[in-house]
């Protein structure tokens, strides 16, 4: 142990620090998990109660309405208005009341037990009965500290607004119980002396404490319910103090919503519509049941756990020492150096063997890193046709460490669809990113990645089976079915399209390139012809070779007159005459076919919608019918000039093209503003055009961004419902497309420069 001491001290303290560590952060969490605990455990006793809070309110303005709809009831007003003529009674008035009161204890049962009062006739009706002597009533129904006397004087001869009389002892036919008191005088604008009618609700004591059940099951303890004046409206549970003696206590602060009171967690809550305060009681030991849990735990475990990390570091300190140091010898040995003694064994072994370690790693991330773009260059090579021969392609694929997994197959162009003619930034990084996603779906779908990229939105893809090793070569039904899975992925999740050329298929590595130049030509006939999905070459036509005009320039002479870019059709016009006729010599045969050929350009450009609903269309069609090949100067003038009107005619459609599209996503937010979920996606597919070229084209036409023109649409109707008055701010906030208030008040307030509170306020005002 000697001649290891020094290792093992290292290893071992280096083992200790790292127990230390984890143990000091354990005790930080474990304080952290306490005092977040304990917190929770607050704060959900807080909403408990809070919730209790706000259905006894809801319940309390459901007892006020149903006083409001008596106020509003034609058949009562006439019987308070009815002046009382000796022993007549409108029986059929009071027999209507108790109709139309009938239900409403069935529906809430704070109104289980009700009656009201009319002076005219000094008759007392309730739910299916009517006293037509109050004394009869106050037999059955009264309070136990209340004379009939007081009883008449204090709530039927007194005038009341809204009015809630705190828990007093009540008797029910015989049976004794507490019970809380709205009264309510009608008409509601009376203010002093005797009013015609009264409403008095008995609400029980049960059934409000029903309601504060939440905190008190789950914690025991006890909730009360003061009014302003500090008498009980509602009391559970056991252990109640003195709401006085407490209110007297400078310990207590009555303005916090929760602290601890002797041995008590006390929730205190005060109700802005009415005054009443809410207070819950849990105790101590109850509230941090979990967080002594917890503790108990923490410290169990944690003891355990240094006991034996301290046997295990001793343990890996030994057998670590020793591989250590018999790599010092073998060091000393293989490359003479002997540490000095200032430097300790890490020392040594670093200064010896990490930089040869450094070096191996750099070459072989460097190898990595270069792998892909070498598998990548091997494939364009061989697509060009720059291996000649097998033996050549081989060692050029065993230096990529690829192949192209076979002997015979297809080569495939797929080009994607929706972005021509539009070169800007956004639209290269849109078209970047799509072919990612075709690239990484074809690996998940076809489990291989003999891709590359050719242009912007260009892949080419090799298809390729060992026909000679399996018998089995990869089909074209097979490879179609490939792709239309692809393509169905693609547009599903990110709305790509595209169209797959094929070549002929190829028997050999060496006709890979002739396959390519194939799918070459077979995508530039589908371009050409407009073809969708996957186009093979044996269903192409190939051009005849005595004139120049490739499908490619004739592409391109269509694309930018379709761009209305009249500069660069001339030029291109220019491009195709001067190669036929300087560089060649054409036979007027040929002569002619060319010239068919650029006029069929031009008439199959002027079937488009764009032409045919312009006013222009005969008499661009008889223009170009017209032109004659003898003369080749005044032929090409006369081409040139024609695109240049074609040109002219497609700027203008743009702009009204532009004008309708814009007015069309204008309707769809008009329509759909209220939806949370609508998005520029949406937009887009609705319009059927890519986002990016959706949110540039409005800014273009209106001048304001789409996200701000729909924040606008939606202030908009948020002010009118407002102004209405209907709704509160959060039905509003939905209405409008927003999924949270806050959302919507701070959007209201950066819009208009005031809350949606105030802005009805000022309205009203």
């Amino acid at each position: 142990m000697k001649k290891f001491s020094s290792v093992f001290r290292s290893f071992l303290v280096s083992y200790i620090v790292i127990l230390i560590i984890p143990s000091i952060a354990g005790y930080i969490s474990y304080r952290s998990s306490i005092s977040v605990t304990q917190k929770l455990s607050i704060e959900n006793s807080v909403i408990q109660l809070q919730k209790s809070k706000e259905l006894l309110e809801r319940r309390m303005a459901e007892v006020e309405g149903f006083t409001r709809q008596l106020a509003i009831n034609p058949d009562l007003n006439v019987l308070m208005n009815e002046k009382s003529n000796g022993e007549q009674t409108n029986v059929y008035g009071i027999w209507k009341i108790l109709r139309s009161v009938l239900t409403f204890g069935q529906t809430n049962d704070f109104l289980q037990q009700f009656y009201i009062y009319l002076g005219n006739y000094n008759v007392i009706l309730t739910p299916g009965s009517a006293y037509v002597r109050p004394e009869h009533f106050y037999d059955s129904f009264r309070y136990e500290d209340q004379s009939l006397a007081e009883w008449k004087q204090s709530i039927l001869g007194k005038t009341h607004r809204s009015e809630i009389m705190p828990l007093r002892n009540f008797n029910n036919k015989g049976t004794m119980t507490s019970v809380v008191t709205y009264m309510q005088s009608f008409p509601l604008d009376s203010f002093s002396g005797s009013s015609p009618a009264v409403a008095v609700v008995m609400i029980d004591e049960k059934t409000i404490t029903n309601l504060l059940t939440g905190i008190t099951d789950k914690y025991g303890g006890w909730t009360q319910i003061s009014d302003v004046s500090g008498r009980t409206i509602a009391s559970l549970g056991t252990g109640v103090p003195d709401m006085k003696v407490l209110a007297k206590d400078t310990t207590f602060d009555a303005s916090k919503t929760s602290q601890f009171y002797n041995d008590d967690l006390v929730i205190t809550i005060h109700s802005d519509t009415n005054g009443w305060v809410y207070r819950s009681g849990i105790p101590r030991h109850a509230l941090l049941e979990y967080a002594n849990q917890i503790k108990f735990m923490t410290w169990t475990f944690t003891g355990i756990a240094i006991v034996v990390g301290l046997l295990v570091g001793l343990l890996l300190a030994y057998r670590n020492s020793v591989p250590i140091h018999k790599l010092v010898s073998v060091v000393k040995e293989q490359f003479g150096k002997v540490e000095t003694t200032e430097r300790n064994e890490y020392d040594f072994l670093h200064g010896n063997i990490a930089e040869m370690i450094r070096s191996s790693n750099q070459l072989e991330s460097e190898l990595r890193r270069q792998l892909p773009l070498i598998r990548d260059a091997f494939l364009k090579r061989l697509l060009s046709g720059e291996l000649q021969s097998r033996e050549e392609i081989f060692a050029a694929a065993s230096q990529a460490n690829t192949g192209i997994y076979g002997h015979s197959g297809y080569v495939c162009i797929l080009h994607v669809q929706g972005y021509t003619g539009m070169d800007s930034v956004e639209v290269l990084n849109e078209l970047h990113a799509a072919r990612l996603l075709l690239k990484q779906a074809l690996l998940d779908i076809a489990g291989f990645t003999l891709t590359t990229d050719w242009g912007a939105d260009r892949i080419v893809i090799v298809f390729a089976s060992k026909e000679a090793e399996t018998g089995n070569t990869l089909g074209r039904s097979e490879i179609a079915g490939l792709l239309e899975q692809l393509s169905r992925h693609a547009f599903n999740e990110y709305r790509i399209s595209f169209t797959a050329a094929f070549g002929a298929a190829f028997q050999s590595e060496t006709e890979v390139n002739v396959s390519y130049e194939q799918a070459k030509q077979t995508l530039d006939h589908a371009l050409h012809a407009d073809r969708k999905g996957v186009v093979w070459f044996e269903e192409t036509r190939l051009e005849s070779a005595t004139y120049y005009y490739p499908l490619d320039m004739e592409l391109r002479l269509i694309g930018t007159i379709r761009a209305g870019e009249s500069e660069e059709a001339r030029r291109i016009v220019h491009s195709v005459l001067a190669l036929n006729t300087e560089q060649r010599e054409l036979s007027v045969e040929m002569w002619q076919q060319l010239v068919g050929e650029l006029k069929g350009t031009l008439l199959k450009l002027l079937d488009q919608k764009t032409f045919m609903e312009s006013g222009l269309f005969e008499q661009l069609k008889d223009r170009i019918i017209a032109i004659h090949a003898t003369d080749k100067r005044s032929f090409q003038t006369e081409i040139e000039d024609i695109a240049g009107v074609m040109c002219s005619v497609v700027i203008s459609r743009k702009n009204d093209s532009h004008t309708r599209i814009v007015e069309q996503i204008k309707d769809y937010i008009s329509e759909y503003f209220s939806d949370s979920d609508l998005t520029l996606y949406r937009v887009a597919e609705k319009v059927e055009r890519p986002e990016k070229y959706i949110s540039q084209l409005f800014k273009e036409v209106t001048g304001t961004n789409l996200s701000d023109y729909l924040e606008q649409v939606r202030m908009e109707h948020a002010i009118a419902l407002l102004r209405e008055n209907r709704y509160t701010v959060d039905e509003i906030s939905s209405r409008v497309g927003y999924n949270s208030s806050h959302s919507f008040r701070r959007a209201f307030k950066r819009v208009t420069g005031l809350s949606p509170s105030s802005y009805r306020q000022t309205t009203e005002e």
